[in-house]
């Protein structure tokens, strides 16, 4: 809208007003700003028909009274001790002339004529004051929708610009981008739309609304207007994943053990679930149920599918997922999709294994360790193959197990056991006497020993590729470190790390030059 009360009557026709405390009143009304926005904009235009009446160069001011309208117009001189401009600026002694008591940083106000607005005057002035009231709105309008970020607004589409869709807010215009609306919606002129404000910035033409249509946060305060028990905070929506206009997962949670949360948000057949699913235009949407237990929560976030077994490594941070061969189809789903969302929405790098496959793997890997434990302890065939099946895999592991341990192997008694751990000790030390033999005949420093990362078979795989001392370590890159330790899983934190640690000396050195 524009300002009615200034198309209504003219500039110079407001300046003569006796109402103009009304007029202001009424167009702070109508713009929904402050009343004194609305004086400041009209001095401004006042001050700039002076300016035009007296000269661009000068400082003149126009003022208002707040109680009775009345306007007066007057020149500012500043008081400085060093004239740069005798058109805005006066010196300390000509001040003193006209006002005994002024100080420097003061301003000597010389009254002007009342002003007598001429036809071109009045326009710019009327421009000048147009301009402030929109500049004050924008204001305005910046400190309401900042406040608003994260919720969901309502809007008019109004039109479209290069394939982003405006929307009218009422009193302000907000945009979807186009890489921010759902992949084959048809938003029209006239069309109601729902969408979440994610980002507000201000700018010289006024705020910049940024909205959307696929931000999973969107999706979240869907369900919290169609079910109540979240808005009431007795259901929590602890995750959202979303792959917009074709399927999302929500994670829901409910302390109260009485509540069932996944029922509340699908609603009575499914009215609360689908309600969300036709403003995503058909988004199919599974609710799951989030756990504490990250198994659980897992094997909830793969829903439909079917899981076995669920497999931690902490070493590489993946979690392997067991799936029976009937069930991959579902558990990875079109193009990956529901493996993809459940690993967003569990926060976690998901592999799907196939059972069959992960079996076949298992007792390659069970021969291979019974192979070494065999060879290593001099056992036969049978006990290798049980501490393989029971879970040990490595001779440190038996060394250093206790009696325990080994207690839900059948036929293993206290003498097998303690004979079992003697020899992994005694193989172990031989190892150790062995590798130390080496590391000394590759001639590795001290300082290389010290970085507590490094175990002896570490420090003599850097040996071998030739990096003995302390500095030879430093100059190697993160990723040069990586190469060296393939085999292992050494991870690219911990190679950060280590290499910094080689770099202390530098840093210490450098310091050291510099005082």
């Amino acid at each position: 809208m524009g300002l009615k009360p200034i198309f209504f009557w003219s500039f110079k026709m407001l300046l003569e007003n006796t109402e103009l405390i009304q007029t202001a009143e009424s167009i702070a009304m109508e713009k929904g700003i402050e009343k004194e926005l609305v004086f400041q904009a009209i001095e401004k235009a006042i001050s700039k028909a002076g300016k035009v009446k007296y000269g661009n160069d000068y400082d003149i001011r126009g003022n208002i009274d707040r109680k009775t309208g009345k306007i007066s117009l007057a020149r500012y001189l500043e008081v400085k001790k060093d004239i740069e401009d005798n058109l805005i600026e006066i010196s300390l002694k000509d001040a003193k002339k006209k006002q005994k008591d002024i100080k420097i940083g003061e301003f000597i106000i010389e009254k002007l004529p009342d002003i007598d607005i001429g036809r071109i005057s009045a326009q710019i002035a009327k421009q000048v004051l147009v301009q402030n009231i929109k500049e004050a709105e924008s204001v305005k309008n910046y400190d309401l929708y900042k406040d608003k970020v994260g919720e969901t607004v309502s809007g008019i589409v109004k039109r479209m610009e290069f394939g982003n869709v405006v929307v009218d807010l009422g009193n302000a215009e907000g945009v979807i981008k186009r890489d921010e609306m759902i992949p084959r919606e048809n938003l029209r002129r006239g069309d109601r739309v729902k969408t979440y404000l994610y980002n507000v910035n201000q700018d010289t033409k006024g705020p910049q609304i940024f909205l959307s249509r696929t931000h999973p946060q969107f999706l979240s305060n869907l369900f919290k207007q169609e079910v109540p028990e979240i808005s009431d905070n007795i259901i929590e929506i602890k995750s959202v994943a979303r792959d917009p206009g074709s399927r999302a997962k929500i994670a829901v949670y409910s302390s109260d053990k009485t509540i069932d949360p996944v029922g509340a948000c699908v609603g009575m057949r499914g009215s609360r679930v689908q309600a969300v699913v036709t403003e995503l235009q058909g988004e199919k949407i599974d609710i799951v149920t989030w756990a504490e237990d990250k198994a659980t929560y897992i094997v909830n976030s793969l829903a439909p599918a079917q899981i076995s077994k669920v497999i931690f490594e902490e070493e590489t941070d993946k979690i392997k997922v067991i799936i029976p061969e009937d069930q991959l189809s579902l558990a990875i789903g079109r193009k990956g999709q529901n493996v993809r969302l459940a690993s967003i929405l569990t926060n976690c790098e998901i592999d799907i294994i196939d059972e069959k496959d992960e079996k076949n793997k298992r007792n390659e890997e069970v021969k291979k360790t019974s192979e070494t434990f065999m060879k290593e302890l001099d056992v036969d065939e049978v006990i290798a193959h049980l501490l393989a099946t029971e879970g040990f895999t490595s001779i440190e592991e038996i060394g250093q197990a206790v009696d325990t341990d080994f207690k839900a192997i059948e036929g293993f008694d206290e003498n097998l056991i303690k004979d079992l751990k003697d020899r992994a000790i005694q193989n172990l030390s031989k190892k150790n006497k062995e590798l130390e033999k080496k590391k000394s005949e590759l001639n590795i420093s001290k300082e290389l020993e010290n970085i507590k990362k490094f175990s002896l078979n570490d420090l003599i795989k850097l040996g071998e590729n030739n990096i003995k001392k302390l500095d030879d370590l430093a100059n190697l890159s993160s990723d040069e470190l990586l190469d060296i330790f393939e085999t292992t899983n050494l991870k690219k934190k911990d190679a950060d790390e280590i290499i910094m640690k080689a770099r202390e000396s530098w840093f210490k050195e450098d310091k050291k030059s510099k005082e």
